[in-house]
């Protein structure tokens, strides 16, 4: 029966799908670091955040590609590599799924055409000159295309400025537009010195989302339950550039464990889902 599942069945699930991404990471040369919740539950819970249940990674375009490569060369059965995009040339972000499993997020609960299981984030990190009007730029092309891929999924906004927003975004030539925001966010790949790191397609601020290279450099070994991912060069600096106070606890209701699915399973794959009740 689905449902029936705490959040801590739901994270050791997720942990294994990282497990795997770790270990054909490691062994093929690949880097990726923790980030966000993840990287703050390592240093504050020693793993998940307790009443978490996701987990995110950062790559470079680079070594998303890489191991896009090696994925599909590998062809695990257990697992399907989901890529996100608005345009075809450029990725927004990837999930690496579990078959076998649901994690049937309310916004996508009546797409039948995508892999609905348990996954892990894979988040794109990408460089930009040491040039803030640049990097202005860069943070509002990425904003623009985060709120176009949130109307295409049928985002409920919480604002009249996000309802506003959303309206004039479907006014737009979305695609023409996209397409060149994305070559600005793809732009600097290349750039060996002068660069920040950056990742705008996410809630934080323009501060928030620029990071210095030292932050990226070698990953660290980072303690994460029962085992060690790989982490930024340094934790604390990232943790407190993106959180501030990052050791405060929230307040007792922002810690209720949950899982943020509308249906979902570590046991039973998402098709039984679809299939709707025997007739």
């Amino acid at each position: 029966m689905m449902n029936q599942q705490s959040v801590k069945d739901v994270q050791n699930k997720i942990l294994e799908i990282m497990l795997f991404i770790d270990e054909v990471c490691r062994e093929h040369g690949i880097v990726y670091y923790i980030m966000g919740g993840t990287a703050l539950g390592s240093v504050r819970h020693g793993g998940f955040i307790p009443w978490d249940d996701d987990l995110d990674i950062f790559m470079t375009p680079s070594n998303y590609r890489k191991f896009r490569e090696i994925f599909n060369r590998l062809q695990n059965d257990k697992y399907v590599l989901q890529e996100w995009k608005i345009v075809d040339e450029y990725l927004e972000y990837a999930k690496v799924r579990m078959n076998g499993t649901t994690f049937i997020e309310e916004v996508y609960k009546d797409r039948t055409d995508m892999h609905h299981g348990i996954y892990v984030d894979i988040m794109i990190l990408h460089k930009c000159p040491n040039n803030r009007a640049i990097q202005k730029l860069t943070y509002y092309a990425s904003k623009y295309v985060t709120l176009v891929a949130l109307s295409q999924r049928n985002w409920q906004p919480k604002t009249s400025m996000q309802r506003f927003m959303l309206n004039v975004v479907k006014l737009l030539p979305n695609r023409w537009l996209s397409t060149h925001c994305y070559k600005l966010i793809y732009k600097y790949e290349g750039l060996e010195e002068g660069f920040v790191y950056n990742y705008f397609i996410t809630k934080a601020r323009f501060t928030q989302g620029i990071f210095s290279p030292d932050l990226f450099a070698d990953p660290v070994e980072a303690v994460f339950e029962h085992t060690v991912l790989m982490g930024p060069s340094n934790m604390k600096k990232y943790l407190e550039l993106r959180y501030g106070d990052y050791m405060k606890l929230p307040s007792a209701e922002q810690q209720k464990a949950a899982v943020h699915a509308e249906i979902y399973a570590t046991d039973v794959g998402y098709e039984e889902y679809f299939k709707g009740p025997e007739k």
